[in-house]
Parts: structure tokens; sequence; C-alpha cells
């Protein structure tokens, strides 16, 4: 399987948003599959269900016992919004070759530095060097948020993202 949705689906998507991959991008498939490696990564453990074919399942959709605002989803059924999403990654892949792959290291951050009478300072990060490097894109976590699990705190929903 590469990636969700099809390669028409993918390139029939970038033209109905004006967008055209970069001279040099790989093909539609291979940009799939990181779109949709990106997804399952990010938020996979996050989706409401399981996956419907087990542990075994390349891919987190189609799943058993998800949810859409509450509302199941059938047990075998990729939901638009994900097909869409993993668009929205392959796109960033494209013209931001290897950013969905995040390698990071803390050892050489920078908290302060001192030269002469010149200081700068960097804001510190959440102290999780992987989650602070990984790519958070806006449309997706619009695109995912009804699909993702609810955490209740004080009697307000909120979502389970990252």
């Amino acid at each position: 399987m590469a990636g969700y949705g099809d390669d028409a689906g993918f390139e029939a998507w970038l033209t109905e948003n004006g967008y055209t991959l970069p001279d040099g991008a790989p093909e539609p498939a291979v940009l799939r599959q990181r779109g949709a490696g990106y997804i399952d990564g990010e938020y996979g453990a996050l989706f409401t269900g399981v996956p419907t074919g087990g542990f075994a399942q390349e891919r987190a959709w189609p799943r058993t016992g998800a949810t859409y605002y509450g509302s199941a989803i059938p047990d075998d059924v990729v939901p638009d919004q994900v097909i869409k999403s993993s668009y929205v990654a392959a796109l960033h892949e494209a013209d931001n070759p290897g950013s969905l792959a995040v390698a990071t290291t803390q050892a050489a951050a920078v908290k302060r530095e001192k030269v002469d009478v010149l200081e700068v300072e960097y804001f510190a990060g959440s102290g999780d060097a992987v989650k602070d490097a990984t790519v958070v894109l806006s449309p997706v976590e619009g695109l995912l948020a009804p699909f993702l699990i609810v955490e209740t705190m004080g009697g307000l929903g909120l979502w389970a993202i990252g």
C-alpha cells in the first residue's frame, strides 16, 4: 500500500487547491507513502478505535470502533479527511524534502551564549527534543481533530493532540 488515497486523487487535490509539485520531487506514490507515515506516526495512537486488521495492519486506517464527533465510522472506511491530511503532509514533504522524518539531539542545545558584551538567550523547548523538532501542520490538525481521542478535564472536552 502506498499511503492513503491514490495518485489520481492526490493529483486532483493538488490541482483543486492550486498546488504543483516542485521539479525533482519524488513520485506521487512515494510522497503519499511518506505523508501517510507521518499521519500514522504522529496521530495513529490518538485516533479513536483500533486498526481493523490488528497489529499487522500496515496503516492506522481503517479502524474498528472509530468515531467522528461521536458518530460511528464503518470498519472498512478510510475517512476523506485522513486521506486529505496525508496529501497535505505529502505536499509538505515535496516542498521540504526530509522534513517529515525527525532526527534530533539535545547535545548541542544552547541556553545562553555570551560573546564579549553581546548576550543571546534562547527560549527553552519542552525538554522533549523529538517533540520540539516534529513538524506540526495546522491543516492536518484541523482535519484530524474530530477523529482523535477526547480527554476530559473538569468537564471540558480537550483533543488529545501531541
